[in-house]
């Protein structure tokens, strides 16, 4: 993992809110919510909460005597995702915390949910073996990582045009990031690793949704890490490379609304 691949900053938070979530996180978030609000928790924890999607979703559904913990490594995002949360009865406890060494008891919370965060975890083993601790006896680890470029198309068709870009020496966030840990046996043994005995993995796919070619440019290359890394490297070539992202787009969709599958890993652990 490179250090820019957790970096959330300047205006990306709010590119990432207005443009990733609706095109690629809102379909998962309402099928996290779903899965932990069926649950009937009584205390909740959310790691890697982002810019709140997930929490937007679920805090309306837990019932009014819960406990909501909701943190994230990056402070940035996580204003973000109190300046969009709503009013709900569940009171959301909101705070700066790192995956891989949480501020909490042994075995406070009911479950843990982490949407599409541990790809980023620099030692995923560490981090699951945070989650266990901090989880019940027998509670779930419930959490999402995206499958491979292959089955997600817009991030692919995306990359394909920054390859073409930068043939020698690419940037590769999003081969190494989101899209770099799709291997169900592999994620089944770091669990393993971290004590987790009971293991599910589902393959869920989903529809990506964006209004034109130019948002999802945009979100891709401005609302995500990605920006950062070419930040380091070529500053001034980033506009060109907004342009022929959405250009690549456009040849692969049209000009049009965009209606794209797109696939991720749903585990659910038990320790």
């Amino acid at each position: 993992m490179a250090e820019t691949d957790t970096k959330f900053v300047g205006p990306v938070p709010q590119i990432y809110d207005a443009l990733m979530v609706p095109m690629l996180f809102q379909p998962y978030a309402e099928d996290m919510a779903a899965r932990v609000a069926a649950l009937s928790p009584g205390a909740v924890l959310e790691t890697a909460a982002g810019s709140g999607v997930v929490t937007r979703v679920l805090a309306p559904q837990l019932g009014p005597k819960a406990r909501y913990v909701v943190t994230d490594l990056n402070a940035p995002m996580l204003d973000q995702a109190k300046a969009r949360q709503g009013r709900t009865e569940v009171q959301i406890e909101w705070g700066v915390a790192d995956a891989l060494a949480l501020p909490c008891g042994d075995a406070e919370f009911d479950v843990l949910c982490c949407q599409f965060g541990v790809m980023f975890f620099p030692d995923r083993t560490k981090g699951y073996a945070e989650a266990r601790r901090v989880l019940k006896p027998g509670a779930p680890f419930i959490f999402s990582a995206w499958d491979s470029l292959a089955e997600n198309d817009v991030s692919r068709t995306v990359w394909d045009a920054v390859l073409a870009q930068y043939p020698i020496d690419p940037p590769s966030f999003f081969s190494r990031g989101p899209h770099g840990y799709h291997n169900a046996d592999v994620i089944r043994a770091d669990l393993a690793a971290a004590g987790f005995t009971d293991v599910t993995v589902e393959w869920v796919a989903k529809e990506s949704r964006v209004a034109r070619a130019r948002d999802a440019a945009e979100a891709l290359m401005l609302g995500t890490p990605f920006r950062m890394e070419m930040m380091a490297r070529d500053p001034d070539g980033l506009p060109a490379l907004v342009d022929a992202t959405e250009a690549a787009l456009i040849r692969r969709y049209g000009t049009g609304p965009i209606v794209a599958p797109i696939r991720a890993l749903v585990m659910t652990a038990r320790g």
